[in-house]
């Protein structure tokens, strides 16, 4: 649990929410993703905002369509 948490404080939550927002535009790079992912292990709030940008991404598509 303490590993768990440490890695998840590897970037913040304010970086975190910043690579969710570029990943909607680009691929993010390899260390940019694992840093990502360690974050969204441990933070439910950036998970949360992670969730909703996919949810208005996909709302969006459909809205094209």
């Amino acid at each position: 649990m303490a590993l768990k948490r440490f890695l998840g404080h590897l970037i913040n939550c304010k970086q975190a929410t910043r690579l969710v927002s570029q990943r909607q535009d680009r691929e993010l790079g390899p260390l940019d993703r694992i840093l990502l992912r360690l974050h969204l292990a441990w933070c439910e709030a950036c998970l949360r905002f992670d969730k909703q940008m996919r949810f208005l991404r996909k709302a969006i598509r459909k809205y094209r369509e």
